[in-house]
């Protein structure tokens, strides 16, 4: 599924465009105070399927190696002539959806006994948004059987119990901000790197299940229906990026992978069937869908940087939507940050 980076595949195509499109900071003299800005790069390369919409819709006229797809629910579905089995569905999901998701995203879906990254150190940690929300910290219970075992306190108890047993803490918010990725539905063991179905899971969300079913209809063979199986939520701040890799875990690779993308701008880079081949590069906004069948299915991809500038981030909507609906953690959540929900059929 994500394989590690490997430093010999440096001089690959694949590879260079990552580190071109990769956050840079222009460097400045240790002894300044001078903010750091972002090096500048050429992004006129890049695929813009808003623009691309745009011009569509006036002129029917698309740019070379760009076919259009029947809609779904009104929203025109591109595909690169190139790269047979993927599709892209610009604003695919409402204003609406989007605060839904992302809402989601951050409170049920990082719950116990879905697993996420924090696991592997602390075990399974509940109500973390909430926990981060009202400033809680997180400590080290101290208990006769020396598992590790952690639990959440407001932060003036918690500090005295860290220091009364003299052990750790960690803040809410800190752990909020390093909360990767999330799986829902079938658990994905990430040691075995295959789907273990003996896990206790929570089941993905039934109008989850028909969002994807309804956007996945395009891409599947005749006459069958997409099954969501298990799902996988990535989470991504300020510098983050995902490095290029498969989805290669899954049993019949015919079916998609349905991707759905929240918050801010990102760029997201599609390879071919080797790291040689040179990746399209193209922006993904809040609301865009995108599906990975068949031939997709072997091609490899990643995000080499999302945008939290409030300029580039075009999240402005989003952002007054979410505050308006439910205060302005989400909203501060989610204006320097991006979140991506890949749902896909098992077996």
């Amino acid at each position: 599924m994500y394989e590690p980076a490997n430093v010999s595949d440096d001089a690959t195509a694949f590879r260079r465009a990552e580190k071109k499109y990769k956050l840079y900071y222009e460097q400045h003299s240790k002894f300044t105070r001078k903010k750091k800005l972002p090096k500048p790069i050429d992004l006129s390369d890049l695929l813009d399927f808003d623009l691309i919409l745009q011009n569509f819709n006036k002129t029917g006229v698309l740019l070379d190696g760009i076919r259009v797809l029947e809609a779904v629910d009104s929203s025109p579905v591109f595909c690169i002539e190139d790269r047979p089995g993927f599709y892209f569905i610009p604003g695919a999901l409402s204003l609406e959806e989007q605060c839904k998701w992302i809402k989601e995203s951050l409170t049920p879906f990082p719950q116990p006994p879905n697993i996420t990254n924090h696991n592997a150190i602390y075990g399974p940690i509940a109500d973390l948004f909430d926990s981060a929300k009202e400033d809680k910290v997180l400590v080290q219970e101290d208990l006769p059987t020396n598992n590790n075992r952690w639990k959440f306190y407001e932060e003036e108890e918690g500090i005295a119990k860290a220091k009364e047993r003299s052990c750790k803490t960690v803040s809410a918010s800190v752990l909020l901000r390093k909360l990767r990725w999330s799986t829902l539905g079938l658990q994905f063991d990430w040691s075995k790197r295959n789907y273990d179905v003996s896990l206790p899971h929570n089941d993905i969300p039934d109008a989850l299940c028909q969002l994807a079913k309804e956007h996945a209809a395009i891409a599947m063979p005749a006459g069958e229906e997409f099954r969501p199986e298990g799902a996988i939520v990535n989470y991504f701040g300020l510098g983050d990026t995902l490095g290029g890799h498969l989805d290669d875990m899954e049993a019949d690779w015919s079916k998609p992978i349905v991707s759905m993308s929240l918050g801010c701008k990102a760029i997201f880079l599609l390879g071919g069937k080797s790291k040689e081949d040179p990746p399209h590069a193209m922006y993904l906004r809040s609301g865009d869908v995108v599906l990975m069948a068949g031939d997709a299915r072997e091609c490899y991809h990643g995000i080499p940087r999302i945008f939290t500038d409030e300029e580039s981030a075009e999240i402005g909507a989003l952002e007054s939507e979410l505050s308006r609906e439910s205060g302005s953690y989400f909203a501060e959540y989610i204006k320097t940050s991006r979140i991506n929900i890949n749902i896909r059929q098992v077996f």
